[in-house]
């Protein structure tokens, strides 16, 4: 695969604020530069600010070889976005002009760069974007190839923020949620799977899927669910059989399957001891029973996009009837004759 050639812009304010507002601390460039180094080569390095307020900031970019776009605060007059302009008119000027540049780095979380975003990708340009997570606006990383949140990459090193101390509870105080349930990442990329099959032929590697992975979500990330590269998570879900890997003429790239196991068997013999024991069962409670019997049940592992689909799979391999009813408006489940 060719490597890709990077073109990177900063929006220094948006970033370096960020940081300090945000995060509390210095702004530094260079886990960003370490992040794109692993993605690519990267030809140009812009960053536009008033450098005025940013004077400290000058010899490290200068260390890594960032061009400083000086865009001064006029006197007697509001300055609205000419930073911003200024970068947007120069990336769009690239993409005309150096046609061997095949990626672009946004830096920022401001929205005011999605159409910057969208006409790049329109030009055939891969862009990626590189934000604060708590300034960045929701609507820029789904705009993006990749979005990479900067506390996030390696390197970054958050500061220890001081713990408030803790209040007693009064005696009728309620009782603390739950932190929510994270991404069930086996589920996503079984699911993401079993759609390219659905749409392809032939083998599917895990580049292509780890690039489907992120047109899904742009923000997704490995090291969010605890792995340090997408070829270690897959490793694990095949430890687990819920993937199979092999490799087939790209090393380093393997083919990615389901495993050729008995796993989707016990799934719906499952379904059949559950039916056997109840009888006819509405699908809208279906589910649930087979998780009081197993507690890890969950038909997107398999690939499948919702119950009822596993229920459709079930009814083709013969295991299950499935009818509608208009009286309780919902699937009857039984089991097949």
């Amino acid at each position: 695969m060719e490597e890709e050639r990077i073109g990177l812009f900063i929006d220094y304010e948006n970033l370096a604020i960020g940081a300090r507002d945000d995060l509390g601390m210095q702004f530094d460039f260079r886990p960003i530069a370490d992040a794109l180094a692993e993605r690519g080569r990267v030809v140009v390095r812009r960053a536009y600010a008033d450098w005025s307020a940013f004077d400290q900031d000058r010899q490290m970019l200068a260390d890594n070889q960032v061009e400083m776009i000086e865009i001064p605060q006029r006197r007697g007059r509001v300055r609205k976005n000419a930073a911003d302009i200024k970068m947007a008119v120069d990336a769009v000027e690239l993409a005309f002009e150096r046609d061997y540049v095949t990626a672009f780095v946004i830096c920022t979380g401001d929205s005011d760069f999605t159409p910057l975003v969208q006409k790049l990708r329109e030009l055939n340009k891969r862009v990626i974007g590189v934000g604060l997570k708590a300034s960045t606006s929701a609507m820029l990383p789904p705009a993006c190839d990749e979005f990479l949140f900067y506390e996030r990459l390696g390197g970054v090193e958050l500061p220890q923020r001081k713990k408030p101390e803790k209040k007693k509870k009064p005696e009728a105080a309620e009782e603390p949620k739950p932190p929510e349930a994270t991404v069930d990442v086996a589920a996503l990329v079984t699911t993401t799977l079993a759609g390219i099959q659905r749409s392809s032929d032939g083998p599917v590697r895990s580049s292509t899927l780890k690039r489907a992975l992120l047109r899904k979500d742009p923000t997704f990330s490995e090291t969010d669910h605890g792995f340090r590269a997408f070829g270690e998570l897959l490793r694990h879900l095949a430890g687990n059989s819920i993937v199979e890997l092999s490799d087939e003429g790209s090393r380093g790239d393997p083919v990615v399957d389901f495993p050729k196991t008995d796993s989707e068997t016990k799934d719906f013999e499952l379904l059949i001891d559950v039916l056997t024991a109840n009888g006819e069962q509405a699908m809208s409670g279906l589910k649930d029973q087979l998780r009081k019997r197993r507690s890890d049940f969950n038909e997107r592992r398999l690939g499948y996009s919702g119950f009822l689909r596993f229920v459709q799979a079930a009814r083709a391999h013969g295991a299950v009837n499935l009818k509608w009813d208009d009286a309780s408006g919902d699937y009857l489940v039984s089991v097949a004759d």
